[in-house]
């Protein structure tokens, strides 16, 4: 999933916290950055239709997305975004069909649809934890590939500083090896 969600062009962990069920938008608090650049601590999502994703629980999410012309982002719900907790019946699937005698009660029924979504909250859980840590090694590994980029760019000038040197001090070596010789052979 974050191989595929790397694909888009901003990749954060964020906070809903603005839902405007009117307008469509919801607002991220961005916490950490993993990909794209972005100046402020603000991103808003707008709900374009179709296979737009909608936030709407002010929650922690994981959220992959491109941007719109007027800056703002588009949840897809075909990327790995994801939040926190499971909502709705969209990403949630049903529970399994249990087969209950007559005599079984309501009590029984409602425990084990609760243990159903105790297991799916908990495999959400994971997953999410899962992605965040991925994303934390990637941003590390992009972080250290910056720094090196950086140590070489910072000591590939000086290496050509370095040769030219040597060279003229080599050139200027030979010249005066060259005139003692001269001034040898000019006193015999």
């Amino acid at each position: 999933m974050v191989e595929t969600g790397l694909k888009y062009e901003i990749v954060f962990y964020g906070e809903v916290i603005k839902v405007d069920s009117i307008k469509r938008t919801y607002t991220f608090r961005i916490i950490e950055l993993f990909k794209g650049k972005y100046n402020s601590q603000f991103i808003t999502q707008k709900y374009l239709g179709n296979c737009s994703c909608i936030p709407s629980i002010k929650q922690l999410w994981i959220v992959y997305a491109n941007f719109n012309d007027d800056k703002t982002i588009e949840l897809s719900g075909c990327s790995p975004s994801t939040g926190f907790k499971p909502y709705g019946s969209d990403s949630m699937p049903p529970p399994p069909e249990i087969k209950i005698s007559q005599k079984t009660d309501d009590q029984i029924k409602s425990l084990s649809f609760y243990a159903w979504d105790l297991k799916f909250e908990n495999r959400n859980l994971q997953d999410w934890i899962y992605q965040l840590e991925k994303l934390r090694i990637y941003k590390s590994l992009e972080n250290q590939k910056l720094e090196k980029e950086k140590t070489e760019s910072k000591i590939e000038p000086y290496s050509k500083y370095i040769i030219i040197s040597l060279i003229v001090n080599i050139v200027l070596f030979l010249v005066l090896i060259f005139v003692i010789l001269k001034k040898k052979n000019f006193a015999k």
